[in-house]
């Protein structure tokens, strides 16, 4: 029998739902750089024993790809590993006995339960200080910001006065809430201008969000390619460069942002370009169809599979801000360019998604109607407020 001591990530719980108490489970909280290999080795366990259990299909392939702070139940005999429980999340566990000689493996889902919230507020300093303020996760904060993206620049657009309403699902199971679920709509007010997005999902599975009449909220190229940077560098074509001290035009826009930083495409298209470039350091050059193509520059690396004839897609990591080449400190050096000619990237007119086909668009009114209404509810009951 396996004896050793118990450490704080490893230590005696009560037993699993539906397994008998008199078993002694020892959990065990995955780390940083952990993998299963890693944890059996800990745990005392052979590597014939994990090659068995990795062999079991494709349940099991779950545990090749475990995260930090995830937990693992082991119950461990004189024969070696007797049981394995996996519960990556509330609604989700993977159960692995052993059975003679043999393992056994199954799953169990649980269905949580959803409850529609509502949240809004006016921006005063920041947006993530607002919006925690009123009750939205860290999660929430993202997703309202990755539905927005298109049309507003988080990093730049954002002034004190502006507006949000969100709907949203916060997710429940035995009377006790666990998570939140997906914004279902939202309103944004930015600079006394307002958009609206209303989650859809059509008769064929595919789910996005749209505006009131229809129209795809996506476009054809995201706004910015890192989330929440200062700006530090406008486009500017008469522009003193910094280390060069003499004009140069500056035929882009500068994100500051710390070494490492993903740098995600803003739009689907293919790699033509991924390597060194003089001044600009490390670059990614992206050519979207016939007409556009964006420059990524000064990266410290490249994301995993990157280089040249690669296709990516839309918001897909393809490399990490850094300071290579002519820069003064770490940034992301971003152009658009526009059949060949450099165009604000702050400022240039990006082409939109195709909305909804017409065939659509009364099962869309008729599911989205009822998630309008609760956002006009929403501003409705602000007005009033503010009479008050």
């Amino acid at each position: 029998m396996v004896v050793r001591p118990v450490s704080r990530e490893e230590h005696r719980e009560e037993p699993v739902a539906g397994e008998v108490e008199e078993e002694n489970w020892t959990g065990v909280s995955v780390r940083p750089g952990d993998n299963l290999a890693l944890i059996f080795k800990r745990m005392g366990l052979s590597a014939g024993e994990l090659q068995r259990i990795l062999a079991l299909g494709d349940k099991a392939l779950r545990l090749r790809h475990l995260m930090p702070g995830e937990k693992l139940r082991f119950l461990i005999d004189d024969q070696g590993l007797a049981g394995l429980v996996y519960e990556p999340s509330p609604t989700y566990r993977l159960h692995l006995r052993r059975a003679g000689q043999e393992y056994t493996i199954r799953e169990e889902t649980r269905e949580p339960e959803r409850r529609l919230v509502e949240r809004s507020g006016i921006i005063d300093d920041s947006l993530f200080l607002s919006a925690q303020a009123a009750g939205l996760s860290d999660n929430l904060i993202m997703q309202l910001t990755e539905i927005f993206g298109w049309d507003i620049d988080f990093a730049l657009d954002i002034r004190k006065g502006d507006s949000y309403a969100v709907v949203f699902e916060e997710l429940w199971l035995d009377g006790r809430k666990f998570g939140d679920g997906r914004i279902l709509a939202a309103r944004f007010t930015n600079q006394g201008h307002g958009y609206q997005a209303l989650r859809y999902t059509d008769p064929k599975g595919y789910t996005d969000y749209y505006d009131p009449e229809g129209h795809s909220l996506r476009k054809a190229f995201l706004r910015t390619p890192v989330k929440f940077s200062r700006i530090s560098s406008r486009f500017n074509l008469k522009r003193r460069h910094p280390i060069l001290n003499r004009i140069r035009a500056h035929k882009g826009v500068d994100y500051a942002a710390p070494i490492g930083t993903p740098v995600k495409a803003t739009g689907d298209g293919k790699v033509v370009f991924a390597g060194g470039k003089g001044g600009y350091g490390k670059v990614v050059i992206i050519q979207h169809g016939g007409v556009y193509s964006t420059l990524y520059g000064h990266l410290h690396r490249f994301a995993r599979g990157i280089r040249r004839g690669k296709r990516v897609r839309q918001g897909q990591v393809i490399a990490y801000v850094g300071k290579s080449g002519l820069a003064t400190g770490p940034h992301l050096h971003y152009e658009f360019r526009v059949n060949g000619v450099h165009k604000d990237p702050l400022k240039v007119r990006l082409p939109r998604a195709r909305p909804l086909p017409r065939d659509y668009l009364t099962d869309f009114r008729a599911k989205t109607a009822p998630l309008l209404a609760r956002l006009e509810q929403i501003d409705g009951g602000r007005r009033v407020a503010a009479l008050h």
